[in-house]
């Protein structure tokens, strides 16, 4: 009953492999440049990769990349895949999904895998608290933060919260074959963020107040502007509008999630110089 974990060097599928691991349960860990031999090659751009790392295999976590889902989900299914799940993303609950690039590459594939002949779970988060780490080079630095809408509402979850859900709905069937709406714990503004990793830290953040369009061009070596402009779009939405929390974490791992506080004192080194 071996899991293919892919983004093996991903947070979340570090944690799981992890989990499942410690559970004694057999683990084929999986990416698109693997550092060390123990762990397999699937790249889910290079469709020459998929047999292979699907040989044996049972069951599947899998990231949502929709450029060639279609042949994977064959792949899988040709080599008896029986479970596929999958992280997708909140983002195609909104009524814009379709038209938003953000939501329509995990649309893309969530509608692949639910129409394939295999058991699919849906694991939809919203807000990654991991995010946050993009504040890290400006905190190191003693730079203020840039953000054009701080008072933007979200619901940060712990990356090992998710990695807790994913092992859970692989190891019980019971919980297996539907979506879950995963957030966490709190509705939290980005300045409240700031203000939890200035007491985390020790450092006094600051934050700087910028427009939409100085806000990507920071960030357009890193970002596209489609995204960008969905990302933005999204936070604007929930300015000044408290997030929506959900039960659907705290079912599958039988307990709150983590909150920012925690993430932040959990990553605390990855914001010290």
């Amino acid at each position: 009953m071996t899991t293919l974990v892919t983004g093996a060097r991903g947070a979340v599928a570090t944690e799981l492999i992890a989990l499942l691991r410690r559970r004694g349960l057999p683990v084929r860990p999986a990416s698109r440049q693997p550092v060390d031999p123990s762990i397999a090659t699937c790249d889910l751009s290079d469709p020459a990769t998929f047999p292979a790392a699907l040989a044996g295999v049972t069951s599947v976590f899998l990231y949502a990349e929709p450029s060639h889902i279609d042949t994977f989900v064959k792949e899988a299914t040709a080599a008896g895949v029986e479970h596929i799940v999958l992280l997708s993303s909140s983002s195609v609950l909104g009524p814009d999904a379709q038209a938003s690039p953000l939501a329509k590459s995990h649309l893309d594939v969530e509608r692949a895998v639910t129409a394939a002949p295999v058991r699919a779970t849906l694991l939809r988060p919203g807000t990654f608290a991991g995010n946050a780490l993009a504040w890290s080079w400006p905190v190191k630095a003693g730079n203020p933060v840039s953000l054009p809408f701080p008072n933007s509402s979200n619901d940060p979850i712990h990356e090992a919260d998710i990695a807790e859900a994913a092992a859970a709905v692989l190891t019980d069937p019971a919980l297996a074959g539907r979506p879950y709406w995963l957030t966490g714990p709190e509705s939290i503004t980005f300045a409240e963020q700031i203000a939890i990793l200035s007491d985390v830290t020790g450092r006094d953040i600051a934050i700087k107040n910028v427009t939409r369009e100085e806000w990507k061009a920071e960030m357009a070596d890193y970002i596209p502007e489609p995204f960008a402009d969905s990302l933005l779009d999204w936070w604007q939405s929930n300015d000044g509008v408290p997030a929506e929390i959900t039960t659907d974490l705290e079912r599958l791992i039988g307990r709150p999630g983590r909150t920012f506080a925690t993430w932040a004192a959990d990553h605390l080194g990855d914001f010290r110089s």
